[in-house]
């Protein structure tokens, strides 16, 4: 039997060429040698999105950004979390199971606590349990399906590490393996991709490019990434370009190596070197727009896909919920 790979999506925002090259191309790869269960975590984005509109456009409009960059729902199980019951049993079970302490070391929880006190406000102010609890509804999410490995950023680590405790507390209490005990999956070619400013691609930076701006958008963004005060004549190094280097994620390497080789010489001014890179981005964007554009528009075709998901993902959570229940004695 093949192992298990498990992502979760949060609809919150536009998908950019970071989620792109950091997470779809990769977990679409995975699903070919891996038994694949992805899904909306549309729950979890409760804890920063209460607006029922925008919620629902952002579920739909990840999912059909997902479609539309490749993901075969006939491959994958691809589900909405909101739509698997036994999610929020098995996280309730698991609560048990976890220790406070182990949610105060939560690096989001502190990262908020220690907000409010930088701002001298009061420490849990606009901390919503949704947010303390994150971690165990995670590690519920990944437990119910019975993940082998998990894509995870280096800085996500805790997460995995999280639910790996909780699952060995489950097993050592009932002396079985009830919980599989799942591996962060990383893959460090990708780890940072390049924002407009050189920085991280990050919605909360204001640096990204959306995967499906439109061909003007696109252009407009690319021409406004900074850059320094070198001449046309001026030889330049690639390797200190943050238009280069985005460059290198969608160039092939002949590519690559030519406009390298530019740069070196002189001659070329900043505004021929952001004209190759819009040449190259739009080149991969231009399908995924068309697609994504065709799918977005069906919103009951989007639904279907995800309610047929459902249906695939429910058997494998039932079991797991069940096994637990039997172990706890409640069954």
């Amino acid at each position: 039997m093949k192992k298990v790979v498990l992502t979760g999506i949060k609809p919150t925002g536009t998908l950019h060429i970071g989620n792109y090259f950091g997470a779809i191309t990769q977990a679409i790869r995975l699903s070919q040698d891996y038994d694949a269960r992805y899904f909306i975590a549309d729950y979890h984005a409760l804890n920063t999105v209460k607006d029922p509109r925008i919620l629902a456009q952002d579920i739909r409009g990840v999912a059909a950004g997902w479609l539309a960059a490749g993901l075969d729902p006939e491959r994958v199980i691809f589900y909405r979390q909101s739509a698997i019951p036994e999610t929020f049993e098995l996280t309730t079970m698991l609560m048990a199971f976890t220790a406070k302490g182990l949610m105060n070391r939560a690096h989001a929880y502190k990262a908020a606590v220690q907000e409010n006190v930088e701002q001298n406000r009061d420490p849990d102010a606009g901390i919503n349990m949704g947010l303390y609890t994150y971690p165990v509804l995670m590690a519920a999410d990944i437990l119910l399906f019975d993940a082998d490995i998990v894509p995870v950023g280096r800085d996500q680590t805790q997460h995995i590490e999280m639910t790996q405790d909780i699952a060995h507390t489950v097993n050592t209490c009932y002396a079985e393996e009830i919980l599989r005990i799942p591996q962060p999956f990383f893959r460090e070619e990708t780890a940072v991709i390049p924002g407009l400013d050189g920085r991280k691609m990050s919605k909360s930076y204001g640096n990204a490019i959306p995967l499906f701006a439109s061909e003007q958008a696109l252009k407009k963004l690319i021409m406004r990434i900074p850059t320094n005060s070198q001449t046309v004549e001026e030889p330049k190094d690639p390797a200190t370009s943050s238009i280069y280097q985005l460059y290198r994620y969608f160039a092939t390497a002949e590519e690559q190596q030519t406009l390298a080789a530019r740069y070196r010489a002189g001659g070329m001014g900043w505004g021929h070197a952001k004209e190759e890179l819009y040449a190259v981005v739009n080149r991969l964007l231009k399908p995924l727009r068309e697609r994504y554009t065709d799918i977005i528009a069906d919103t009951v075709r989007i639904d279907s896909i995800l309610a047929e998901g459902a249906e695939k993902a429910r058997p494998i959570a039932i079991a797991t919920v069940r096994r637990l229940r039997k172990a706890a004695g409640i069954d």
